[in-house]
């Protein structure tokens, strides 16, 4: 007999003591989804924090730049120019490097037209003559910006710039190169540490850009959120923290803020240094702008700087010059001042901790709810495109958050979940089918387990009408046994019997539904039901082959008896084949598997039916709805039309004597 403690069924209005286990049962997944959650966000925040996923998370951002600038170009900035000097202007001047009085002359061609500044990308702390004096002259315009290097590469001292010049009129361009070697952030302040001590000077890019924004009227401010922040315009360059965005291990010493580059190429227009120095450029693309000067296509220089582009062009040996570099900062520089474009802001590790919990628990909830494999994948892949689209949405409103950490956090969570649910599946499969394998047969264990959600859910098992075979066996004259035996002698060897025609029934794919004492039903075409005639005459056939061996199982067990001096068993089976009903029976406190109908009735009637009559040591009775199963592949014996007791109707009734050869 099966039993089962079954659960309490919700109602509408629960009490309070199924309103106490609803909430412990749903607190018990919310505590396994909500700490697995916060557990493992947590954990991908400390490694991507320890730098561990920098390297991906700056892909995912160099995609994101390259998808925005697909879909949404910026125009070229009409306030800047870019000279170039390319080696095709090396080769038309046959100079290398460039001579002071070739720049002298290109400054003062640019000036004719009233630029409102001149930066010069270009060192010249060494003289290169011919010209240094008319170079000098040119650089004492108040409108004329040069270069310094705060450190070389190698961290040795940098590049000074040229004697005598202004220092409102010197801005280094010194770069941030990442780790991957690309340029992703913009630096503004630096420090310069020489044996008099140290002084903050500006970049070249800012310098540029406050000179032109003053002639608008546009000057830096202390910003009121801290006043050793600057302040242009609406803008407050908020610099960028460690561990922000998907940084984690960059310095990011000085006052550093996202470069937001304005084009792939070039954010403004571009002029050779020949068509400058031979006045063919229109002055109107001079007058009132910034003009920039400044080595591009010629590799010679060498200043040639890898950018987010790069992988997302046909040559990955793209790289960008660094004065189109710094023509990208003053355009963003500008775009700041002047509202048209928002700073780049990152997020901070806390916020960057939340972010991904959030994903962690829906990824995670939909692993517990969602089972199913096709439904499971489905569901997790739509989050992991959530955390895309809302990634690249806040990208374009200028944002810049972590997207591989929260991939990691619900790919994490969700499998955690998963394992847990799958270590207790297999327990709940274990001890169910271990309790369960005690008293009932595989095949009911494994229903009862197949069916566990509609069991918990409800309480008990549907009930489902099929047509089966259903054997009763019993040991005649066992009350006398019983009353001349030791009870612990007694139990001992009908558990052996029970045993042996246990082994016999399920050898034959039947299952034992209920012991009786001494005796058992077994049932053959159950709990799957058999939907052929051909299925149901394999059920009713397999019962009484069963009963055959059961006979020889019977004449072993009497063999062992009679060499102990104990008195020989007899047994009577009933089989009978008919429709039948199986679920779960019984109350709130106590239920079985159970399997009703007349024909269970029928064959507990033909086990016990005439009990003296035993003509041999294993009598075994059929119905005649059984023997028209059984494909005449039995020898039987008729003994007529019989009435059974509680029954009006008569059965026909035959005797099993042997299988035919």
């Amino acid at each position: 007999m099966i039993t089962l403690k079954q659960p309490e069924v919700s109602s509408p209005v629960p009490s309070s003591f199924s309103l106490r286990k609803w909430l412990r049962e749903h607190w018990k997944k919310a505590t396994v989804i909500i700490g697995t959650s916060v557990a493992v966000s947590a954990s991908t925040v400390v490694l991507a924090q320890s730098g561990a996923i920098e390297s991906l998370e700056q892909k995912v951002y160099d995609q994101m730049v390259r998808l925005r600038h697909e879909t949404q170009p910026l125009p070229k900035d009409d306030r800047l120019l870019v000279v170039t000097v390319t080696e095709r202007d090396l080769e038309t001047l046959k100079e290398f490097p460039l001579s002071d009085r070739t720049v002298a002359q290109a400054i003062d061609q640019l000036q004719q037209h009233a630029p409102a500044t001149v930066g010069l990308d270009i060192f010249r702390a060494i003289p290169k003559p011919p010209g240094r004096t008319e170079l000098m002259r040119s650089l004492q315009a108040k409108n004329v910006i040069v270069i310094t290097q705060i450190s070389n590469p190698r961290g040795g001292p940098g590049i000074p710039p040229p004697a005598g010049i202004d220092s409102t009129q010197v801005g280094f361009n010194d770069v941030v190169v990442d780790s991957d070697g690309k340029i992703r952030r913009a630096l503004l302040l630096g420090e310069q540490v020489t044996p008099e001590g140290s002084t903050t000077l500006y970049s070249f890019s800012l310098q540029l850009a406050l000179q032109y924004l003053a002639m608008q009227n546009i000057t830096p401010e202390a910003s009121p959120v801290n006043p050793n922040y600057m302040k242009l315009g609406p803008a407050t360059l908020l610099p960028l923290q460690s561990g922000a965005g998907g940084y984690a291990i960059a310095d990011t010493r000085g006052h550093q803020i996202m470069l937001d580059y304005r084009d792939r190429t070039s954010p403004s227009r571009e002029v050779t240094l020949t068509q400058v120095l031979n006045n063919e450029v229109d002055p109107a693309w001079i007058k009132n702008k910034i003009v920039l000067i400044g080595n591009t296509t010629a590799s010679s220089f060498k200043d040639l700087f890898y950018t987010p582009f790069t992988a997302g062009t046909s040559d990955d040996a793209h790289q960008m010059p660094g004065v189109i570099v710094h023509a990208q900062m003053v355009s963003q520089l500008l775009d700041l001042a002047t509202g048209d474009r928002a700073l780049i802001w990152t997020s901070q590790p806390w916020q960057e901790w939340l972010w991904c919990c959030f994903w962690a628990l829906l990824g995670s909830a939909l692993a517990w709810i969602l089972r199913h494999p096709l439904l499971l994948t489905i569901s997790q892949t739509t989050v992991l495109m959530g955390i895309l689209v809302v990634g690249y949405g806040f990208f374009t409103t200028g944002g810049w958050i972590p997207l591989v950490a929260p991939i990691l956090s619900v790919i994490g969570s969700s499998s955690v979940v998963l394992a847990y649910q799958a270590q207790q599946s297999f327990r709940q499969r274990q001890m169910m089918q271990e309790l369960l394998g005690q008293t009932a047969s595989p095949e009911i264990a494994k229903a009862l387990w197949e069916n566990r959600d509609r069991l918990l859910k409800s309480g008990k098992l549907p009930g489902q009408k099929m047509i089966a075979t259903m054997m009763f066996i019993d040991i005649k004259g066992f009350s006398t046994l019983a009353e001349t035996t030791p009870p612990e002698q007694l139990l001992e060897w009908l558990n052996d019997y029970l045993e042996a025609m246990t082994e016999e029934i399920q050898a034959h794919h039947g299952i034992v539904n209920k012991f009786t004492g001494d005796g058992l039903l077994a049932v053959f075409g159950v709990p799957i039901a058999s939907q052929t005639t051909e299925e149901i005459n394999t059920d009713a056939q397999a019962a009484v082959a069963c009963a055959l061996c059961m006979e020889k199982r019977l004449v072993e067990i009497n063999r062992y008896r009679q060499s102990q001096r104990l008195p020989i068993l007899q047994m009577r089976v009933g089989i009978f084949t008919g429709p039948v009903v199986v679920g779960s029976l019984g109350g709130s406190n106590r239920m079985e598997y159970g399997i009703i109908g007349d024909s269970v009735n029928i064959a507990s009637r033909l086990e016990s039916l005439n009990k003296e009559e035993q003509p041999s040591n294993c009598r075994m009775l059929i119905g005649e709805d059984t023997l028209q199963h059984l494909e005449s592949k039995f020898k039987v014996e008729s003994w007529g039309a019989l009435h059974l007791k509680g029954r009006q109707a008569s059965v026909e009734v035959y005797r099993i004597l042997a299988a035919k050869a």
